[in-house]
């Protein structure tokens, strides 16, 4: 049903008359704006990633109370299946979709035919008002980002009825509750119930709830538009900065190569803070595909939340809630360095990775060339260093503009000297990320920890007295395998569960499990093989002492036989040494009750003949062997120690009054030249030094450091 043809204005202006009757005198017209998709309506409008297919608009003159014409457009849609609920409500079809015009023609329609009514209205800037912000923020807005369209401006700001309804009824229910039919009936309207034109009815009563709104007192209402930011602001982040936790969620899934820029239009339609995209980093500093995303306020994070499993580009995205302190931790900074470099606005940032040590500032100018000016030249370079000042061979560069950029993302792997140099769009989040992560990184990162023998050493042997579990769920613990062994739990050795890790760390699948004797361990497989653990089934072989000792070590051991440990090869197998034993004291008598006499040491100290010995593998060896969790620790002793041993070189080196001390002779692996006193004392935090009797720390020849060390709990001399 069409209205009447508006009226024309008044061929002559009356001031007194229009402020006595205009109580909205800078309220331009309204476009009263209703949607829908093919997919879900009302509260879930635009949460199943469904395309428009329907735009229902009507004028209306706020000062004269004029309404224009009534207008319906169908949109083509890609996928042309209606959802059940859209197909009830709307009573459309494929065909009839099929038939329509795509989105691009439609907007043109649509901004030719809104002029042409304000003008015939008095003319003026309009103004769109809709039912909520879905229409914009979830629909329209992420559908044209997702085929390119540009928006006009219009469609930029706007005002929701449902705000301006609670501004003047704030009693009623909450603003995110309210629908068309719940407004009109509050109002008391009387609506046309025989209107079944979808779209029709709820554009003409929502016309109808701003004509009784402006009836009442109107001095705050339509007066703050909502507007949806149209460019991504980039900025820094305080570790000081208190963040709302209702306002931040985290993406999963995201493709690695994506910025900040990214994800924001993957957002798009919703305001993000300035600064409030924080992609996240692994150990290694590489992307990890997750991103921590700030929100201006609670409202656009639930709409953010909505989003769960859109996609991007042929990936879905995982949304879910996040804490304002997993942001700060992120995104966060404190040096006065980064704040000055991100100070910046308006620039992209891009990412310099695998620079030589001994490039500069002229250098990195030099490898962009002149095409791609450094906004600042060489102040628009940040270097990333070690807290001793050492370079990391990563930089970050600013760019005035994207094409700029552009120019410079074209020199990826381009040589600087005889190395290839990474280029990336980076953030300002990763750029705080990178800095903090070497920040807090301890000044000796290459020490290798103290080498300790363990209490109860692997005998070496080739009977048959253990068993490999190989195919466990990387998820296994300790305790699920003792309870997959079930009765054969009973006969592991005291210590003798051994976890492999791979060289991140991780469950490599993998287990060694001593037993107390070979027949126990051939009975252990022959009921355990292949049982299932967590759905998974389990293999279970019988192996020896020396077989496993050399996975442990970094060899493997497969169906074709045993590869060597890197410790066992001819150019890096150290020299054994003897042992030192430790004293009885070092165990307390309630710990030593649970072990058996034998792994009670005499308490005399005389160096004993060479024995193998089993030590805890340090994380930052660099042989790179096999990480492994025992099962249960020693007694007051670390859980993890290296391999490497100490040559008899530095026994001999080593001043009489320093061996006749009760220890063990340490070796430290790749100490920097740099290292003080200090530096190599802070390595033994976690023990209890000798006091005021420093001088044992000795210097050897070549670049490794000895020092003694002695159990207390382990005492270092």
């Amino acid at each position: 049903m069409t209205p009447p043809p508006p009226q024309p204005p008044p061929s002559g202006p009356n001031p007194a008359a229009d402020s006595a009757a205009d109580p909205c005198p800078e309220l331009g017209p309204l476009i009263v704006l209703f949607g829908a998709t093919a997919g879900a309506l009302g509260p879930d409008l635009g949460s199943d990633e469904t395309d428009l297919i329907l735009l229902v608009w009507q004028v209306v003159e706020p000062r004269s109370r004029q309404v224009g014409t009534l207008h319906k457009s169908l949109i083509r849609a890609e996928a042309a299946a209606l959802s059940p609920q859209c197909r009830e409500a709307s009573g459309l079809s494929a065909d009839s979709l099929a038939r329509a015009e795509p989105l691009d023609k439609v907007l043109q329609q649509f901004s030719q035919l809104v002029s042409g009514d304000v003008a015939l209205l008095g003319g003026g800037p309009y103004m769109l008002c809709t039912d909520g912000q879905q229409l914009l923020r979830q629909v329209l807005h992420p559908e044209a980002s997702r085929k390119n369209l540009v928006l006009p401006d219009t469609f930029f700001s706007f005002y929701d009825l449902r705000r301006e309804f609670h501004v003047q009824h704030p009693s009623t229910r909450l603003a995110r509750d309210l629908t068309v039919a719940t407004m009109a009936q509050d109002l008391g309207l009387e609506t046309d119930a025989t209107e079944d034109d979808f779209g029709v009815w709820e554009v003409k009563t929502m016309v109808a709830i701003i004509l009784h709104l402006l009836e009442g007192p109107s001095g705050q209402l339509f007066s703050k538009p909502e507007v949806v930011k149209q460019k991504y602001e980039t900025g820094p982040c305080s570790k000081a900065d208190v963040v709302d936790s209702e306002t931040v969620v985290r993406a999963r899934g995201l493709p690695w190569q994506s910025s900040d820029q990214d994800v924001a239009r993957f957002f798009k339609g919703l305001n993000i803070a300035r600064g409030g995209v924080a992609l996240c980093l692994n150990a290694q500093g590489r992307r990890n595909g997750e991103a921590l995303i700030r929100f201006v306020d609670s409202e656009q994070r639930d709409l953010a939340l909505q989003r769960h499993k859109h996609h991007m580009g042929v990936r879905y995205i995982e949304v879910y809630k996040a804490t304002g302190e997993e942001f700060v931790k992120i995104a966060g900074g404190t040096s006065l360095e980064v704040a000055r470099f991100l100070s910046r606005e308006d620039q992209v940032i891009l990412r310099l990775r695998g620079l030589p040590f001994s490039a500069g500032p002229a250098d990195v100018l030099g490898f962009l060339g002149p095409e791609c000016p450094v906004t600042g030249g060489a102040d628009g370079l940040l270097f990333v260093r070690h807290p001793d000042g050492r370079p990391t061979g990563d930089a970050f560069a600013l760019f005035a503009c994207e094409e700029l950029a552009q120019a410079a993302l074209r020199r990826h792997k381009g040589m600087l000297g005889k190395r290839y140099i990474e280029l990336f769009r980076s953030t300002a989040a990763e750029v705080q990320q990178v800095l903090n992560r070497y920040a807090s990184s301890p000044l000796l990162p290459t020490l290798t920890a103290p080498l300790l023998p363990i209490p109860f050493p692997l005998a070496a042997g080739t009977g048959r007295d253990c068993v490999r579990l190989r195919g466990l769920p990387y998820t296994a613990t300790i305790e699920d395998i003792l309870s997959f062994l079930g009765e054969a739990a009973a006969d592991i050795r005291p210590h003798g569960v051994h976890m492999v890790l791979n060289q991140q760390g991780r469950p490599s699948g993998d287990a060694f499990i001593q037993m107390t004797s070979a027949e126990r361990a051939i009975a252990a497989a022959q009921r355990c093989h292949k049982k299932v653990m967590k759905e998974r089934y389990v293999e279970v072989v019988p192996c020896s002492t020396e077989e496993m000792s050399r996975v442990l070590m970094g060899g493997t051991l497969g169906r074709s036989g045993m590869s060597p440990p890197p410790c066992k090869l001819p150019c890096l197998s150290p020299p054994t040494y003897a042992t030192f034993q430790a004293t009885p004291t070092l165990i307390p008598t309630e710990t030593a009750a649970l072990y058996p006499s034998s792994a009670l040491l005499p308490a005399a100290r005389v160096p004993a003949a060479p024995t193998p010995v089993a030590y805890y593998p340090g994380p930052a060896t660099q042989l790179y062997m096999n990480y492994t969790a025992y099962y249960p620790s020693p007694p007051v002793s670390p859980t993890t120690v290296g391999y490497l041993t100490t040559p008899p070189a530095a026994l001999a080196s080593a001043p009489t009054s320093v061996l006749s001390q009760p220890g063990t002779l340490v070796r430290m692996q790749g100490v920097p030249y740099t290292a003080g006193m200090k530096d190599l004392l802070s390595v033994f935090q976690a023990y209890q030094l000798a006091p005021d009797d420093y001088t044992s720390l000795m210097h050897v020849g070549d670049p490794p450091r000895t020092v003694l060390q002695t159990p207390k709990e382990w005492v270092c001399l």
